[in-house]
């Protein structure tokens, strides 16, 4: 009770002190207290990680009663993620948030924000009354929009931020939906009512619940197509925000489904088939999208949803695991899952920390401008790198270890299966195969495109590579990067209490499915490292004492200025767009293209969201096409608008009136 007592404390006076000091010290203030938070919630965190049962209950009030706080395993496990990436994210945004000094106020709402987030995050990891998590997650939504828009001179930000917060309050209402419709079937508030509610009413009502939650959460976690705030925000926010959004702000949404998944006792069965179809999709789509996006956030953007849709993909491996019976299945599948939700916060990061040292070298985030940045900022090419080769899937990275799971339980899934599910497992491998095959070309662009050849755009200031200060925490994440991918056994079993919840049986940690598959991984993955640190060590050995020329890239035989001679980054991806340009809408402006080397020959392509299309503009251009027949009464006529004000006052007087003279009318007829 004491470190809960702490961590409150702790929020409220940071919160308080934060406007009142030196500028300077803003930045340093809110580290410390992310980094106090961050130990306090941690040390509840790691008990709860070893299988300790916390409970703690708050007085409360007439209307919530009490207040438990309840942090399980699962509960431990994204607590450490959050604390994690908030570390790195503060320390990164230190330094990144200097250049924005002379904004005394607008620091000062960012850092509380940024402590209030950090300290709502951890709440809803443990809070389990239905009004209280509401409250955190409403303080949750609130704060992200503040860092969202912390530059709202602009419009597109504004936009974004505004987009965010309405999209986080239609998953607050279909949450809302689900919690009340329990506390009116079994007058409570409490969590453990769901469990109550959903055992009774196992079949429809269960699986009706689950999917209402289910909706809210994936709105959150940009499940497509619940996606379409996640390309907008994460672009306008500043990099370090960017970093914590796709690490755990999107994650808070697969927390609430595995949550959901553990209160509510329904037909796993149909439920694991549900979220393997909308997973497939969002893989796909997400990282079909992102692979033509111009613009390096937007593109990390739907990254993150392609990445959320393999997390999906493990956690309905899961679900039918326990649906079926099969305990390897269910373990393999949100061992998988879980996994993937850890590694994403890590090479995700990285990444948007990557496009902030980008973009405050270069300060733009368009791809077709950018190039050649590896020659001003080779760390930060070589941590793009690194993250890139992770979020691939490619060893001896982090990103292969869950992956190989995921197909590991998909495999599993084929042993015995009945041709239902058979041939949905045959979709899983496919379509995982499709999201990883795309996911190296998306990367190879972006990577190809920012840092590699010459720069396509003469800047005023030549790029210069990011401060020390920034690298440390980025270098933090390569090195946890790299941990999981060299030992992958001792990581998996240190989170298996987490996947303990979810299995049919009892499954020992010391007998991990894949246990001695991953161990030769992790050898491999030694050896691979080695191997290319040795034949670094010989190059560099053998070229001491070479003198290194530089010179122009060749330019195929025409003299003219190389950079215009490069595969631009929408010509790198330009055999691709043709095929799947009939699934998106691409709208395309250009010049016509005359001489060797045109001066004045143009071609643009906008991509644009097809779902954001459908499901958003296209009922909103009907809604105001519907309102806009109605616009004759808004004719600035003041007798029209005293006449209205009478008609209206006639009514509510009129309305009793009519209402007693019905009633005596049906009476009178009734005695007839």
């Amino acid at each position: 009770m004491e470190i809960i007592t702490a961590f409150i404390l702790t929020t409220l006076l940071s919160i308080l002190l934060v406007p009142f000091i030196n500028v300077r010290w803003k930045g340093l203030v809110t580290v410390m207290t992310v980094v106090l938070l961050a130990i306090l919630s941690s040390i509840i965190a790691i008990e709860a990680m070893h299988g300790k049962q916390i409970e703690y209950f708050f007085r409360g009030s007439s209307v919530t009663g009490k207040i438990p706080l309840r942090a399980d395993a699962l509960s431990g496990f994204f607590i450490l993620i959050i604390n994690f990436t908030f570390l790195t994210g503060a320390l990164y945004g230190l330094q990144y948030m200097k250049v924005y000094r002379d904004q005394k106020a607008n620091l000062s709402l960012h850092c509380i924000s940024f402590i209030l987030l950090q300290a709502s995050l951890n709440s809803i990891c443990s809070l389990q009354n239905t009004i209280v998590f509401l409250i955190a997650w409403e303080i949750m939504a609130l704060s992200s929009f503040m860092l969202i828009i912390f530059e709202h001179n602009k419009r597109e930000t504004l936009n974004a931020g505004i987009n965010f917060l309405i999209q986080s309050h239609i998953c607050i209402m279909f949450l809302m939906l689900g919690f009340i419709w329990v506390a009116l079937k079994m007058d409570s508030f409490d969590f453990r009512a769901i469990t109550v509610y959903s055992t009774n009413n196992p079949l429809l009502a269960g699986v009706v619940l689950f999917f209402c939650f289910f909706i809210g959460f994936a709105i959150k976690a940009g499940f497509v197509p619940f996606h379409t705030w996640l390309p907008y925000a994460h672009p306008a926010a500043p990099s370090h925000v960017s970093g914590v959004m796709s690490g755990v702000i999107i994650k808070i949404g697969i927390y609430g489904i595995l949550r959901m998944l553990l209160q509510i006792k329904s037909d796993y069965l149909v439920i694991g088939y549900i979220i393997l179809f909308i997973s497939l999709l969002t893989g796909i789509y997400g990282v079909m999208l992102a692979i033509i996006q111009h613009n390096l956030k937007r593109l990390l953007a739907y990254s993150s949803i392609e990445n959320i849709g393999i997390i999906g993909i493990g956690i309905s491996l899961g679900c039918i695991g326990i649906g079926k019976g099969n305990n390897i299945l269910s373990i393999v599948g949100f061992t998988g899952a879980l996994l993937h939700t850890l590694n994403h916060s890590l090479f995700k990061s990285l990444l948007f920390y990557c496009a902030g040292n980008v973009y405050q070298a270069a300060h733009t985030m368009d791809i077709e401008k950018l190039g050649g940045m590896g020659k001003q900022m080779s760390h930060t090419t070589f941590l793009f790198l690194i993250a890139s080769l992770a979020i691939c899937g490619l060893p001896p990275f982090n990103g292969f270890v869950s992956e190989f799971l995921i197909y590991n339980g998909l495999f599993t899934g084929l042993r015995g299966s009945d041709k239902v599910l058979l041939s949905w497992i045959v979709c899983g491998l496919f379509g995982l195969a499709l999201i990883g095959g795309l996911a190296m070309l998306c990367f190879t662009k972006a990577f190809g495109s920012v840092f590699l050849g010459t720069a396509r755009h003469h800047f005023h200031q030549t790029p210069k590579e990011a401060v020390i200060g920034k690298l440390i925490p980025m270098y933090g994440i390569v090195l946890l990067i790299i941990a999981i991918g060299l030992f992958p056994k001792f990581i998996i079993t240190a989170f298996s209490k987490p996947v303990s919840l979810f299995a049919v049986n009892h499954f020992p940690s010391s007998h991990l499915p894949a246990g001695d598959a991953l161990s030769i991984i992790g050898l491999c993955s030694a050896a691979f490292i080695l191997l290319a640190g040795l034949i670094y060590l010989i190059r560099k050995r053998m070229t001491a004492n070479r003198s290194v020329e530089f010179n122009a890239t060749w330019g195929c035989g025409y003299v003219g200025s190389t950079e215009k001679m490069q595969y631009t980054a929408g010509s790198f991806v330009r055999a691709y767009r043709k095929l799947a340009e009939p699934l998106f809408s691409i709208y395309k402006k250009k010049k016509e293209i005359e001489g060797v080397f045109p001066q004045n020959g143009q071609q643009e392509t906008h991509p644009y969201d097809k779902a954001e299309e459908w499901l958003i503009d296209y009922p909103l251009r009907v809604l105001k096409g519907f309102f806009n027949k109605f616009i004759f009464l808004q004719n600035g006529n003041l007798q029209f608008y005293i006449l209205y004000g009478v008609v209206f006052i006639t009514l509510m007087l009129g309305i009793p009136f009519l209402v007693e003279y019905l009633k005596a009318l049906f009476q009178f007829l009734n005695k007839l």
